[in-house]
């Protein structure tokens, strides 16, 4: 008997341990697409269900905890296109919670912990937008960070001082005769509805492909390194937090208005609630009205209004135990599905696409909405001609969630996923075993080529400046560009640029010094660039400097590739096949005739790899580089850059305001290098 129950408990953790695995790889996901790439997954509830069963579990099992699970850290990764810098506190994002009965479970906890103190709540509109953070010196605004993964974020200042709402100069402030000039505001970049609205006209007339909603919008214009871009999109900013040593602050009530009087913005629209009813007056009479304001807000936020009483409730892993975000339900409305129409993406996958009968939903105009893949329309048994339900948070794209059986007309016609490509080739679809999505395999796919150059021209892969969605549709319309390869015949034809509406000779030069400058590039990201499916920027550095050119990582077998340290036998399994498709062939070698770099640098070799196996934390700020540089050369020479530090880190290289990392290192007795000493160390090297 107790065999068999040993039996049964081995199973039951190796069932959890699966889950959790999947649990976890499904919210790393979600977090990259949310925080780096502003290009949402699923759904917040989805999001929250997921992670909560991931809570519920560890918990039941706290032996398989480790210290990467999302539950021990914010989530979300920085950019890496910007300076990363510390946060002086950790930016903890807010539990969720979606019904009166968890609203009720919090305050009860609050009660638990409070005793027989009396307390009460400050309510706030929960803006649809970025959160950032903001140093004021001297009452000037220095820094802007964004939320990055929580703990590092991105130098955005350039971009923020574009907000015209927002001071550089904060007013002078006395409280109880002390001065208040040195302090941290924490905020919502967001952006009204009406210049999205009127962004989108723009992009529209221009013929550029339409953004889906304010709040990715505004993610996307922060994360662009020209400042002089960002002014021309029209962001605002509310301001809900203030901490500063210069004066002792008591409640959060009181503190916004020390931020109002600092001539910051906040949010006019609060309340305090001391039960409840009160909560709730206050959630029902915003959710009713929520489309009278002129921005989007997706649920409301309840703060306990006392900083005693904060810290005395203190934090979880995730978020603060004394507030708590109430989320409205996705609004969902009925309307026919008119047909089913297909996109093609840069590999190939082809997704269908709902037309729709145009329905006003969640403060706009609905006419397409996702379907997914073929399984999405089969689960559903979603028809052509079938009233469906149209579900819109104010953070996604609107998808369809269901059929309305009752109102299916005599005409609804089943869905068949197409054998050929929707586009002019006709290429026959594949369905790879044990995946949802059918592809086009056909290099020459108009949909493909079109997506595969906005790849290749990106910032991470070939860097070719100018060569954005709009010119690249342009020149593959006028058939200048089949492939990437034809870039680099462009020059060839400067006079038909120069002859093409909108384009002036400054702009045809740069471009074509750009193509240029491409050819330089390293073979990683020669790589990446080629877009060969699983193949991310770090998969590509590690196949680089396995293979040290493209020629032999061509020539690569299943086996030869699964040997290597972190490539899987699906990422093997697509390599192969990429270079055995004759046309990749003749692009590849096209390409390596026009002289592009296809080589292992000195530069990505690291010298023989003279920092191979070494492992560096970088902490606090550089003064003559940016983290991302400092990077950047420790993996030149062959080490790895990790985000904390342990008994297996050999150097912590520490800049200024150096914070817990540091502090740890010096526990565990890590080597730490000052900024002077590690440029000493890799000049050496």
């Amino acid at each position: 008997m107790s065999d068999n129950l040993s039996l049964f408990e081995l199973n039951n953790e190796k069932i959890e341990n699966t889950r959790i695995l999947e649990l976890r790889k499904k919210i790393i996901e979600a977090d990259t697409a949310y925080y780096v790439d502003a290009q949402p997954l699923m759904t917040d509830r989805e999001y929250d269900l997921l992670m909560q069963e991931l809570i519920d579990i560890e918990k039941n099992n706290p032996e398989l905890i480790t210290p990467d699970s999302p539950t021990q850290r914010v989530g979300g990764a920085p950019l890496k296109e910007f300076r990363q810098v510390q946060h002086d506190r950790p930016m903890l994002s807010l539990a969720n919670t979606y019904s009166r009965e968890e609203v009720e479970e919090f305050d009860k906890r609050i009660r638990e912990a409070l005793g027989d103190t009396q307390y009460k709540y400050t309510q706030e509109l929960k803006y649809d937008g970025v959160a950032v953070s903001l140093h004021y010196e001297n009452s000037v605004l220095k820094l802007a960070l964004t939320r990055g993964d929580g703990i590092t974020g991105d130098d955005i200042t350039q971009n923020v001082k574009t907000i015209q709402s927002l001071p550089i100069k904060a007013n002078d402030l006395d409280i109880n005769g002390i001065p208040l000039r040195n302090f941290e505001v924490r905020g919502e970049v967001f952006m009204m509805e009406s210049d999205f609205l009127r962004i989108n006209e723009q992009r529209a007339e221009a013929g550029e492909k339409l953004f889906a909603n304010p709040r990715n919008t505004t993610a996307g214009t922060l994360k662009l390194l020209d400042s002089k871009e960002v002014a021309k999109r029209p962001l605002s900013i509310v301001i809900y937090y203030i901490d500063t040593q210069d004066v002792k602050l008591s409640n959060h009530s009181d503190n916004l208005e020390i931020i109002k009087k600092l001539g910051l913005p906040i949010s006019e629209q609060t309340r305090q609630a001391a039960s409840i009813d009160e909560i709730f007056n206050f959630i029902n009479k915003w959710e009713e009205n929520r489309h009278t304001l002129p921005f989007q807000i997706d649920g409301i936020v309840i703060k306990l209004d006392s900083i005693t009483h904060q810290n005395i409730l203190g934090f979880v892993a995730r978020s603060p135990r004394w507030a708590i975000a109430y989320k409205y339900q996705a609004e969902k409305a009925v309307t026919q599905l008119n047909g089913i129409t297909f996109q093609v993406g840069r590999t190939g996958v082809v997704t269908p696409v709902a037309e729709l009968e145009p329905i006003f939903l969640a403060g706009s105009t609905i006419s397409r909405a996702t379907l997914h893949n073929e399984d999405y329309i089969k689960e559903r048994d979603i028809r052509i001609n079938d009233f469906v339900v149209i579900e819109k948070g104010g953070e996604v794209i609107p998808k369809v969630s269901a059929v309305v059986l009752e109102k299916r007309p005599d005409d609804a016609v089943l869905f068949s996923f197409p054998e050929l490509c929707p586009c002019g080739i006709k290429h026959p679809l594949v369905k790879p075993e044990g995946e949802a999505n059918y592809f086009c395999e056909h290099p020459e796919c108009p949909w493909q080529i079109r997506r595969r150059i906005e790849h290749f021209a990106s910032r991470n892969a070939m860097y070719i400046d100018g060569l954005g969605e709009k010119v690249v549709d342009q020149l593959v319309n006028l058939e200048y560009i089949k492939s990437v390869a034809d870039l680099y015949d462009l020059h060839n034809h400067r006079d038909k640029l120069l002859a093409l509406e909108r384009w002036g000779e400054k702009s045809v030069d740069n471009l074509l010094a750009a193509i240029e400058q491409s050819k330089k590039q390293t073979l990683s990201r020669f790589i990446f660039a080629i877009g060969i499916r699983f193949i991310g920027e770090g998969a590509a550095k590690i196949l680089a400097r396995t293979f040290k050119n493209i020629e032999a990582l061509s020539k690569a077998t299943i086996d030869d590739l699964k040997s290597v340290h972190e490539i899987g036998e699906k990422m093997a399994e697509t390599i192969v096949y990429f270079f055995s498709v004759p046309k990749e062939l003749e692009i590849i070698n096209r390409l390596i005739s026009y002289h592009l770099n296809t080589e292992l640098t000195e530069e990505e070799t690291g010298r023989d790899g003279v920092l191979t196996g070494q492992t560096f934390v970088l902490t606090g700020e550089l003064s003559s580089m940016t983290r991302n540089e400092a990077k950047q050369k420790i993996e030149s020479f062959g080490g790895k850059v990790t985000g904390s530090v342990s008994k297996m880190t050999n150097y912590v290289i520490a800049g200024s305001d150096a914070g817990s990392k540091l502090k740890k290192a010096q526990q565990l007795e890590v080597k730490v290098l000052n900024e002077e000493e590690f440029i000493e160390l890799i000049e050496k090297l």
